[in-house]
């Protein structure tokens, strides 16, 4: 008795335990996925804002948007090709791994002219615009390289696969072909099936057999419908053996 309670007891923790990790798990799945539509929401506004700045704003200020958003821009054009094709071709893992280093550098940059926004001293900010510029020409063209090399791999893997199936196709058409000419002519074939012109047909050959003893074949019989109330029997049932009284 003492054994069953204590196995017991040990199910209990073990389904109390089971049912406080799938919780934990649950609530950080779904913290994950707030906090992802928060960034989400966050970037989209921040990006309408810097549109905004970039187009209605001149100087510095104008600038600096403007420099923010083409680096956000690509950045975010290449992370979302580079996420999709590694779903596909794995190769393309190690190219999202110099991604995300990259993107460390893209975001400190980011972060830098997020800060030179506020700044009052606009002098010292024109002479930081040439080396600002630089910086994000260098990371919008290494971003572009590896987004567009991951779609011309992806377009080239597409071009073979449609070229070897071409291929398949165009073989497959010619066997087709090869076989319509080499199908009978279904009307010679009842030609020769029929014999040469004047020759006796069915009718005859049917006269030929009184005249040589043989009997006419029998016409053949009329198939009857299967009586639905009778059940239908098979060859390999056994026969119900009848009762026999006492």
């Amino acid at each position: 008795m003492e054994a069953v309670i204590l196995v017991l007891a040990l199910l209990f923790v073990a389904f109390v335990v089971l049912g406080v990790y799938v919780s934990v798990k649950a609530v950080g799945a779904a913290k994950r996925g707030v906090d992802r539509t928060i960034s989400q929401a966050r970037r989209t506004v921040e990006d309408t804002t810097l549109r905004a700045k970039s187009l209605g704003q001149v100087g510095v200020a104008g600038e600096l948007a403007q420099l923010r958003l083409r680096l956000r821009t690509s950045m975010k054009a290449t992370q979302d090709a580079l996420h999709a094709g590694v779903a596909e071709d794995a190769s393309l893992r190690e190219s999202l791994g110099l991604f995300e280093r990259l993107s460390v550098h893209g975001r400190e940059l980011d972060d830098e002219l997020k800060r030179l926004e506020r700044e009052p001293d606009r002098h010292q900010v024109t002479e930081r615009l040439p080396d600002l510029r630089e910086r994000v020409e260098r990371i919008t063209h290494s971003a572009d390289a590896l987004r567009w090399a991951a779609r011309d791999r992806a377009r080239t893997f597409a071009e073979d696969d449609l070229s070897a199936l071409s291929a398949q196709i165009d073989v497959e058409a010619g066997a087709l072909r090869d076989w319509s000419r080499a199908e009978p002519d279904w009307a010679a074939r009842a030609e020769g099936a029929a014999g040469p012109a004047g020759a006796a047909g069915p009718a005859a050959e049917t006269a030929a057999r009184p005249d040589a003893g043989e009997a006419p074949p029998a016409p053949p019989q009329a198939i009857t419908a299967r009586d639905p109330r009778q059940p239908t029997t098979y060859s390999w049932q056994k026969t119900a053996r009848p009762e026999t009284s006492n």
